[in-house]
């Protein structure tokens, strides 16, 4: 006679940023009290614990960047600096009583499910072995810093830095400064340490699309009478979420039926002409594909940062990095001390989704899958062949609104499955080939109306793209995706 596995925990969160906050707190509501956090890093918050570089903060209004449940009426300016986010971590993991459910420095090496006793075996990177019933990948996608692939990068010899991994303990002030990459930290930072530095040379690939920045500091008496009448809140965060919705899901999703992206074009181009004096400058910095093709940004100080003298914008391509600078294809040498890679995450690549190894039913590898397949899971939460695993930024998830809304939309879904297992007595649940096959056939049908295949996103360089030409975003609206996380059907799933 055999004796039966009893895993330790009936749920392991792999991830304490905001998706395992969710996860966790979605879990306590419907009962299950038996869960583990596990963390990477030495502290909760996710991307807002380890983005700290200069100027870091939303850029989508704080008033949608929230969970619903718990907005935040002390949000210090419309869009919020990143230690704001921090600290709003902390007080919801301190609130829901999360943090002693929470192992930090714990990373997470591969993940492989035990079919005879329908659990899974978490190995860490110090080769402890963890047994969970169920795994929620709650690791986020902008967590991984992407090294930029450039001849002789570590050959530099003097400091290199990335964005996600800012060392405050190195001064910028009087130094010659490098920025390598113009995506969206970078144009958080640029205009904050331009003023600083001797001189700042910005390597440019791709311009991206800039429009005026509607922020301003909450006055300290609106916070105050949002806290002491919490309904205000309601309508202001509203307005901000339809403000998100317009903003990229319709221009996005729904381009081929309500073409906006035009209108944010001539927006951003008069943004432009209105803050850069210099028409060469100008020209460089104008995109030539079109809004919406890659992350669109918006900010009143990152194009007037060329306007400075100590300021340079290379649009030569590199071709090198040397022992005491960047050469560019041209032969010229720029001479630095410090190199900072403002050069984004792994997104949609292989040790990204999630960053451990999974191995499924009958040995099936779940990055193998998707490089046989294409990306896809169902509903953007469970994969065929991977039974008790859900993801919280699964492919075809996140339609592009707040990762808020996408969270409690994607923890709901677990939440329902995991309460109709209870309910059956089931220990294992395990989404069907054909709910997830019809799923992703709705998803690839309403590409042709996205504005990444209606546009000019040929030379855009956007990492919204996958390996396969696919954009795994979710085209939907957050109206329709809330609705389905509450109503998919049960037989989309096989409960044993």
């Amino acid at each position: 006679m055999t004796t039966r596995t009893i895993p330790d925990h009936e749920v392991i969160i792999v991830g304490a940023g905001f998706s395992g906050i969710g996860s966790a707190i979605k879990l306590s509501e419907i009962g299950i009290s038996d869960y583990l956090v596990l963390e990477q890093g030495n502290g909760v918050g996710g991307a807002w614990h380890f983005n700290t570089y200069p100027g870091v903060a939303v850029d989508i209004p704080s008033l949608s960047y929230s969970f619903s449940f718990e907005r935040n009426p002390e949000w210090s300016r419309l869009f919020a600096p990143g230690a704001e986010l921090k600290a709003y971590a902390e007080y919801c993991v301190d609130k829901y009583n999360i943090r002693s459910r929470v192992r930090l420095n714990t990373s997470i090496t591969g993940a492989a499910f035990d079919e005879a006793g329908d659990f899974w075996r978490l190995t860490t990177s110090s080769g402890e072995v963890l047994n969970a019933r169920h795994v929620i990948g709650a690791t986020g996608v902008l967590t991984q810093p992407k090294k930029p692939d450039i001849p002789g990068i570590d050959s530099f010899k003097g400091i290199t830095m990335h964005t996600a991994r800012w060392d405050h303990g190195v001064s910028l002030a009087g130094k010659r400064v490098a920025i390598i990459g113009t995506g969206a930290s970078a144009l958080q930072v640029i205009p904050e340490i331009a003023p600083t530095v001797q001189h700042l040379t910005v390597f440019q690939r791709t311009p991206i699309w800039v429009i005026p920045k509607p922020d301003f500091a909450i006055p300290a008496m609106a916070q105050g009478l949002m806290k002491k009448v919490p309904l205000l809140q309601v309508p202001a965060r509203l307005i901000s979420q339809a403000i998100v919705e317009v903003g990229f899901v319709l221009t996005a999703h729904y381009h081929g039926y309500v073409p906006l992206a035009k209108g944010y074009e001539k927006l951003a181009l008069d943004h432009l002409q209105k803050q850069v004096k210099d028409p060469a400058t100008r020209a460089k910095l104008t995109p030539n594909y079109g809004f919406g093709c890659k992350r669109p940004s918006a900010s009143n100080t990152y194009l007037k940062a060329f306007n400075r003298d100590n300021v340079a914008l290379v649009t030569e391509p590199i071709a090198e990095v040397v022992a005491n600078g960047v050469r560019t294809q041209d032969g010229q040498l720029h001479e630095i001390d410090i190199l900072i890679c403002a050069t984004g995450f792994k997104v949609f690549e292989n040790g990204n989704m999630p960053p451990f190894s999974v191995t499924g039913r009958a040995g099936r590898d779940l990055e193998a899958w998707w490089d046989d397949n294409r990306y896809q899971a169902y509903e953007g939460v469970t994969v065929p062949g991977f039974p008790n695993f859900f993801l919280i930024l699964g492919p075809n998830g996140y339609n592009g609104a707040s990762y808020f809304q996408l969270i409690e939309h994607q923890v709901r879904h677990i939440g329902r499955c995991l309460s109709h297992a209870r309910k059956q007595g089931a220990q294992r649940i395990e989404v069907t080939e054909e709910a997830n096959d019809k799923y992703f056939r709705d998803m690839k049908a309403r590409s042709g109306k996205q504005v990444f295949f209606n546009n000019s996103c040929s030379t855009a360089n956007s990492y919204y793209f996958d390996k396969h030409g696919d954009v795994p975003f979710r085209p939907s609206t957050s109206i329709e995706a809330h609705l389905r996380s509450m109503t998919f059907s049960m037989r989309d799933y096989r409960f044993n």
